[in-house]
């Protein structure tokens, strides 16, 4: 078997983390001959409910698991890590305005950003999937200034599984049949899932295009907002599922593109240091920002929309940047 990795799963006690953790203990991220470590942070107020699901993983009996940690205490759960899933978030509530949520997000990111600084693994791979989730990295990123910023990743793979998901069903093919999909920008409404470039069978994807733009672009967009309308609690196996395939990717690579929200080397208008959702590709255990693209004006307007969005996002946290 191979070296063991070492894990950890902030909210480990909510929904998400809960699917996310069996999916790394059966090995579907780092390999079925992989052995793995795995540290259950939550608050207190949940602690309970984390040793619950901590229990339920050794009931498991699952082969690869060498160990099982649940805490509070940031620098415990992340030493040494190798990987570090940051799920927990506080959620938005009635009446709270967008900046609010920053504001009470980016105290728990700040510090989850400092104890990763301190404590990880020189070489750990960061994924927030706590929304906002580009920004959130973009914060913790920020707090570890011993740490490349290229760390730290926000999850942009669940609007791009969606994406694949919607143009499957338009064109009555697979999900796994297309190819050079990304959905620029950020993990909100103003994100932009782009066909452009999109493959199947090594030729283009020809696509209706008033479905592409009224009913394509808002539904990848709004599918969140959708699946909470209709089952009446937000995703959560499917961002598992996501947060499973951006990590496996970036561990063992993919030369098909894949949406990563990395942070922006200036590329395609997207100004450098920010935190988006761009199209890479993963090679060497790094994420890497596809090149040479030649946009056209549509796609420059929506890529711009979204950008706007992600510096305002900037500007409101600015004071946790250092």
């Amino acid at each position: 078997m191979a070296n063991s990795v070492k894990v950890a799963v902030t909210g480990a006690s909510g929904n998400i983390g809960y699917a996310l953790l069996f999916r790394i203990a059966a090995g579907d991220v780092f390999g079925k001959d992989t052995p793995v470590e795995i540290n259950l942070i939550d608050i207190e107020p949940s602690l309970q409910a984390a040793k619950g699901t901590a229990m339920e993983l050794s009931d498991a009996a699952f082969p690869l698991v060498r160990s099982l940690n649940v805490t509070t205490d940031l620098e415990e759960g992340f030493k040494d890590v190798d990987a570090a899933f940051l799920v927990g978030s506080r959620p938005r509530t009635k009446g709270m305005e967008r900046a609010d949520l920053l504001e009470a997000n980016g105290a728990i990111f700040t510090d989850q950003g400092k104890a990763l600084n301190k404590v990880a693994s020189r070489d750990v791979k960061v994924l927030v999937v706590g929304n906002p989730a580009n920004t959130n990295a973009l914060i913790a990123a920020n707090n570890a200034p011993d740490l490349d910023p290229s760390q730290f990743t926000a999850m942009l793979r669940l609007d791009h599984n969606r994406a694949l998901s919607q143009l499957a069903k338009k064109t009555g093919k697979h999900s796994t049949d297309f190819s050079r999909v990304v959905v620029w920008g950020n993990h909100s409404a103003s994100q932009f899932p782009d066909l452009t470039f999109a493959e199947s069978d090594g030729q283009p994807v020809e696509v209706d295009q008033d479905w592409y733009t009224e009913e394509f672009i808002p539904r990848v967009a709004k599918r969140g907002a959708e699946i909470i309308e209709v089952r009446g609690s937000s995703s959560a196996a499917s961002a598992a599922a996501a947060a499973v395939d951006h990590m496996h990717d970036w561990f063992h690579g993919t030369e098909d593109w894949r949406t990563a929200g990395v942070v922006s080397d200036g590329s395609y208008g997207v100004d450098a240091g920010l935190v988006a959702g761009m199209p890479t590709v993963a090679r060497d255990g790094k994420w890497e920002i596809v090149q040479g693209l030649e946009l056209n004006d549509f796609q420059r307007e929506r890529i711009a929309a979204s950008v706007a969005e992600l510096r305002e996002e900037k500007e409101a946290v600015k004071d946790l940047l250092g």
